[in-house]
C-alpha cells in the first residue's frame, strides 16, 4: 500500500471530537493499577508499585495518551513539537496531511474545542492521576516511606507530578503575574472530587515542595544504566526550571547552585555528537544524530526498541526525513529561516540543517540515513540533557547581575571549537544584551527539543516568524499573546462545574 494512502486513511480516522467525558481523572485507568487492593498490597511490598511507575514512563511516548487518535498525540515529544511550533522556531513545511495546521494558524490555542487544545491537558492530568495513585498507595503526600524502595518510588511519583504541573503552567497558565491569578485545578490524591482553579502561587508551591521532597527521597537511587526513570539529578533539573520560571532573586540563586551541581556531574554534548560530519553520503561520526540514550550528556530519555511498538505515530515520524512517516512523505518540519539566518557562519550548529530546505537532516536522523527507511522506531528519545543547565547557569548568573560569570559559562559552553569558532564577541556583552544572547543560544542549541517555548515564556520574549512560515510570516507575537497559550479545553469546562469558583 502506498504511504500517501496509508497516511490519508489515518487523517480520516483521527477526526474525533474533543467534548468527551473527563476520563483523565477516571478512577480505574487501564494502564495503571489503582484502588484499595493496590494500597493493601503495597503496604506489604512497595516494589509492586514499580509497575505503576513504569506505566508513567511508558505513557510519555505512547500514542493516543492525550485522548485522541491523532497522529500528533504521542506523549511528551508530541507536545515538544506543539511548543516548538507555538514559539515559531519550528516551521510546518506543508499541509499535505493536516497535522499541526490548527496549531500553526494559532487556532488551536484560542479555540477550546480543538483536539490540539485537549491533548496536553489530558496527557498531563493523566500523569498526575497516575502519580497520585502511587502516592496514595504509599500513604499520601505528607508521608515519608520507611524503606529505601518505597522512598525511591515516592520520589519518582512526586517528581512526575511536579513535571506534569510544570508543563500545565506553561501551556495553560498564561501571564500569571504576581501569582494571585487562578490558573489550574490541583489534585493531590485520587479521591478528591472536581477542584476549582488554584492560584499560580499554590501550583508553584506544590511543584517546589514535590521536587524538594523528590530530591531527598531519591538520594542513593541507582537507575542501573537505564535513563528512562527520574533520578535525583533529573529532579534537580526540573526544580531548576520551576524556580527559574517563578524567577525571584532567591529562586535564581538556587538555580545557580543546582545548575552548578549538574554541570559538575554531566559533560556537555560533544562537537561530534552535535552535528553529522559527512563524507559524501556517509556519516563519519556515528555518535551524532541525537538518537542514542547512551550519549553521556543525556540525563533523561528512553531507549526505544522493537518491543516498544513505536512506528508511524511518533516524534521521529513527524520530524525525521529518514523515518517512514510524515516528514519523509512531505509534511517536513523546518527551522525558522529568521533563526537560521541569525546563526553565525562559524557555528557548527548551522550545519545541522539543509541550507536550502532548512530541514534538520544533520541533527536528528536514523543512523541508516535511508529516506523513509526506519519503519519501526528504535532511535531513542531525549527528554533532558545537561546542556540545558549550562545555558541556564549562564542565564542565572546574568539575572543575578553577575555578567562576568555569565560570560565565562557561555564562552566555555560555546567555545573551544565545540559550537562556535570565535566567541570573542561575548566579551562585549552585558545586561540585557547578554541575556538576549543566552536566550538566542538556547533556541539554537535545543531546536526541535521542546525547550524554546519554555525559554520564551521565562524571558518574556517577543517572537517574529520568518519568511518560510505558511502563516503569519513576518509577524511578531509577545510571549503573553493569547495565541501562544492554550485555553482550558472544553472537556474540562463542561465536566468541572466548580472550575471557576
Amino acid at each position: 500500500m502506498k504511504l500517501k494512502y496509508i497516511l490519508s486513511l489515518a487523517v480520516v480516522a483521527s477526526t474525533v471530537a474533543t467534548g468527551c467525558k473527563k476520563d483523565f481523572l477516571e478512577k480505574k485507568p487501564t494502564q495503571l493499577i489503582s484502588g484499595d487492593q493496590l494500597i493493601d498490597a503495597s503496604k506489604q511490598d512497595p516494589s509492586l508499585l514499580n509497575g505503576n511507575i513504569a506505566g508513567l514512563y511508558t505513557t510519555m511516548f505512547t500514542p493516543a495518551v492525550g485522548g485522541t487518535t491523532g497522529h500528533d498525540d504521542f506523549g511528551q515529544k508530541g507536545i515538544d513539537i506543539y511548543t516548538d511550533m507555538l514559539c515559531s522556531d519550528m516551521v510546518l513545511g506543508a499541509l499535505n496531511y493536516g497535522w499541526y495546521s490548527n496549531l500553526v494558524r494559532y487556532q488551536a490555542t484560542i479555540d477550546f474545542t480543538r483536539n490540539e487544545n485537549y491533548v496536553p491537558w489530558r496527557y498531563y492530568y493523566r500523569q498526575i492521576f497516575g502519580a497520585n495513585t502511587i502516592i496514595d498507595a504509599l500513604g499520601g503526600t505528607t508521608v515519608t516511606p520507611p524503606t529505601a524502595t518505597a522512598k525511591y518510588i515516592m520520589g519518582q511519583a512526586k517528581a512526575m507530578r511536579a513535571y506534569a504541573y510544570f508543563y500545565l503552567t506553561q501551556l495553560y497558565g498564561g501571564d500569571y503575574g504576581d501569582g494571585s491569578t487562578k490558573i489550574l485545578p490541583i489534585y493531590k490524591d485520587t479521591k478528591v472530587p472536581n477542584q476549582p482553579k488554584s492560584t499560580a502561587k499554590a501550583v508553584f508551591d506544590l511543584m517546589i515542595s514535590d521536587l524538594n521532597d523528590a530530591i531527598t527521597l531519591l538520594d542513593g537511587f541507582d537507575r542501573l544504566g537505564s535513563k528512562d526513570k527520574v533520578n535525583k539529578d533529573v529532579a534537580k533539573g526540573l526544580l531548576a526550571y520551576v524556580l527559574a520560571t517563578r524567577g525571584t532573586q532567591a529562586d535564581w540563586t538556587q538555580v545557580l547552585s543546582i545548575t552548578q551541581d549538574i554541570m559538575s556531574a554531566y559533560p556537555k554534548t560533544t562537537k561530534g555528537a552535535t552535528v553529522a560530519v559527512m563524507n559524501g553520503t556517509v556519516v563519519t561520526n556515528p555518535e551524532s544524530g541525537f538518537n542514542n540514550v547512551a550519549t553521556p550528556s543525556w540525563m533523561w530519555g528512553v531507549d526505544l526498541t522493537i518491543a516498544s511498538g513505536i512506528d508511524l505515530i511518533s516524534w521521529w515520524g513527524q520530524v525525521d526525513y529518514y523515518t517512514y512517516s510524515y516528514a519523509y512523505a512531505g509534511d517536513r518540519k523546518l527551522i525558522d529561516k529568521g533563526l537560521y539566518d541569525a546563526i553565525r557562519a562559524d557555528d557548527i550548529r548551522k550545519k545541522q540543517f539543509s541550507s536550502t530546505a532548512f530541514m534538520p537532516l544533520y541533527k536528528f536522523f536514523d543512523p541508516g540515513r535511508v529516506p523513509g527507511g526506519q519503519r519501526q522506531v528504535i532511535t531513542d528519545l531525549v527528554y533532558m540533557r545537561s546542556d540545558e543547565f549550562y545555558l541556564l547557569n549562564a542565564e542565572a548568573n546574568a539575572r543575578l547581575g553577575q555578567d562576568g560569570a555569565a560570560r565565562t559559562t557561555l564562552t566555555s559552553f560555546l567555545g573551544n571549537g565545540d559550537r562556535i569558532a570565535d566567541v570573542s564577541y561575548i566579551n562585549a556583552l552585558a545586561g540585557q544584551a547578554l541575556l538576549n544572547e543566552i536566550y538566542f543560544q538556547t533556541r539554537v542549541e535545543f531546536w526541535g527539543e521542546g525547550k524554546s517555548y519554555l525559554a520564551m515564556k521565562r524571558n518574556k520574549a517577543t517572537i517574529t516568524r520568518g519568511s518560510n512560515h505558511l502563516f503569519f510570516a513576518g509577524q511578531s507575537f509577545p510571549y503573553n499573546d493569547p495565541k501562544l497559550t492554550f485555553s482550558i479545553p472544553q472537556a474540562e469546562v463542561n465536566n468541572n462545574p466548580v472550575l471557576n469558583n
